[in-house]
C-alpha cells in the first residue's frame, strides 16, 4: 500500500507541475500564454525532478509505467509488485490531471482551441506518421532508461540523482521532443487523455484515441530496450 500511495502521490504531482505549465502556455489569459516549448521542457523537467523527490525514498519513484516494466524485466524490481506501481501511476497521473483542470477553470472556455486543450492532457505528433510516431516514442524511452542505467552506474553527492534525472528528461524533450511531445511514460499520456474524455472541459474536441496506443506501446518497449542494451554493453 505504500508503494501504491507514493506512486499516487509522485504521478499526480507529475502531472500537476507538467500538464500545468503546458496549460499556462496553451491556454488564453494565462499569465504565461505563448511562452513557448523551452517553459514546456523546462518545466517539465523539474516536475519530474521534485516528483522524484517527494515520493523516491518510499517507492524509489518509478512515476511511470515503462520504468516499472522495465525495471522488472531485467530483474531490477519484483513482478509481483509491478500492478501496485501501475495502478498507482495510473490513478495519480489521472488524478493529477482533474487538478490541473480545476486550477485553470476560468480559462478553458476563453480558449477556443479544441486540439490546444487535448496537448495539455496528453501527447499528439507534430506530423502524424504512425511508424515515425512510434520509433519517436521509441528512441525518447529508449534514451530515458540507457540514462537512467547510466546515472544509477554513478556516484553523486547525497541527494542529487533526482536533478540528474530532471536534467536528462530535459535533454530528452529539447532534443527529441519536437515529434510528438515525448510521453516517454504510457501512465502520464493515458490517465490524463482518459481525464480529458470524462472531464466537462468545453468545447474539448476529441481525445484522439487512434493515436494513443502509440504513446503506450512504444515506451513500453522502448523502456526495455533501452535497460537491456545498457546491461549488455556494460
Amino acid at each position: 500500500m505504500n508503494i501504491f500511495l507514493a506512486e499516487l502521490i509522485g504521478t499526480a504531482l507529475l502531472i500537476l507541475l507538467g500538464d500545468g505549465v503546458v496549460a499556462g502556455v496553451v491556454l488564453r489569459g494565462t499569465k504565461n500564454e505563448n511562452a513557448g516549448w523551452i517553459v514546456i521542457t523546462f518545466g517539465w523537467a523539474l516536475a519530474v525532478t521534485f516528483a522524484i523527490y517527494a515520493v523516491g525514498g518510499i517507492s524509489g519513484a518509478h512515476l511511470n509505467p515503462a520504468v516499472t516494466i522495465a525495471l522488472a524485466a531485467t530483474g531490477q524490481a519484483e513482478w509481483a509488485q509491478a500492478p501496485l506501481y501501475i495502478s498507482g501511476q495510473m490513478t495519480g497521473a489521472f488524478l493529477g490531471a482533474c487538478l490541473v483542470y480545476l486550477h485553470y477553470l476560468p480559462h478553458w472556455s476563453r480558449t477556443e482551441d479544441p486540439a490546444g486543450k487535448l496537448a495539455i492532457f496528453c501527447t499528439g505528433p507534430a506530423i502524424r506518421h504512425t511508424p515515425g510516431n512510434f520509433i519517436s516514442e521509441f528512441l525518447g524511452t529508449f534514451i530515458l532508461m540507457f540514462g537512467i542505467s547510466a546515472i544509477g552506474a554513478n556516484r553523486f553527492a547525497e541527494g542529487l540523482n533526482p536533478m540528474v534525472v530532471g536534467a536528462l528528461v530535459l535533454a530528452i524533450g529539447i532534443s527529441l521532443g519536437g515529434t510528438t511531445g515525448y510521453a516517454i511514460n504510457p501512465a502520464r499520456d493515458l490517465g490524463p487523455r482518459i481525464a480529458h474524455a470524462l472531464l466537462p472541459i468545453p468545447g474539448k474536441g476529441s481525445s484522439d484515441w487512434g493515436y494513443a496506443w502509440v504513446p503506450v506501446v512504444g515506451p513500453l518497449v522502448g523502456g526495455v530496450a533501452g535497460t537491456v542494451v545498457y546491461k549488455m554493453l556494460f
